[in-house]
């Protein structure tokens, strides 16, 4: 009786977002390469691990589901702290914008309403998204058009910082409307023109300033020699 064929089992990656060294790994036979980026070729993973070892490293399983895996002599330790470093700048890097909300009501006066939409375009300064929620009560929901007005309303005051991405629609009881940020103008860099002129007059300026301190100190040498070549005048006589 003919046996039907193995099918190869995939490699597992280990949990967690470490990878697996040294005695961790399992495979019996792994393709090494060295700290410098040499490829040794393959090993038993015994022998490679105490190759790493010899040499005061890890031995990091860097392609698991490679035939053989692939290992890399490192400094785990060193390894892990680049990539800390790495995650932590693309985080820093990463433009995060939140959904902020601003909430109304049908009946809402002028002055809470510019609070509102001061609350709004610092929000959309700051490069964010803007919820505008109008929550209605009772036989509020019978005027719906008051919510769109106030909606409205609010994104006419922002229309330099934000647009509508979103037109007000009603949810249950509520009115959402949703606002997105503008891109934002760059500042323009200075031309070498003008840093040629603002050279040149902060070139000038230096040479006044250093002309009236010579004149002072001039003036200042000649004081007592004047005061030397005067007459001394004599005591009034009773």
């Amino acid at each position: 009786m003919r046996r039907s064929p193995r099918r190869r089992q995939q490699l597992q990656q280990p949990e967690g977002s470490d990878p697996r060294i040294n005695a961790r790994i399992r495979v019996p036979r792994v393709l090494v390469i060295d700290e410098e980026g040499n490829r040794l070729g393959e090993f038993l993973t015994e022998d490679a691990v105490q190759l790493a070892r010899d040499r005061a490293l890890d031995l990091v399983e860097v392609a698991p589901n490679a035939r053989p895996p692939v290992c890399r002599i490192t400094d785990f330790g060193k390894l892990k702290y680049d990539r800390k470093k790495k995650a932590a700048a693309a985080r820093r890097n990463q433009v995060q914008v939140q959904l902020k909300e601003v909430k109304l009501r049908p009946k809402t006066d002028q002055h809470d309403l510019n609070v509102k939409v001061g609350h709004t375009r610092r929000f959309l300064d700051e490069g964010n998204k803007v919820k505008v929620t109008v929550r209605f009560r009772g036989r509020e929901l019978a005027h719906r058009d008051i919510g769109v007005s106030q909606c409205m309303r609010v994104a006419a005051a922002a229309k330099d910082l934000g647009l509508i991405e979103s037109h007000p629609r009603m949810e249950g009881r509520q009115m959402f409307m949703i606002l997105a940020p503008l891109k934002r103008p760059t500042k323009p860099k200075p031309t070498a023109d003008a840093e040629d002129e603002f050279g040149d007059a902060k070139a000038a300026s230096t040479d006044k300033v250093s002309a009236s301190t010579d004149a002072t100190e001039e003036a200042a040498s000649q004081a007592p020699d004047d005061a030397e070549g005067a007459p001394s005048q004599a005591p009034a006589s009773e």
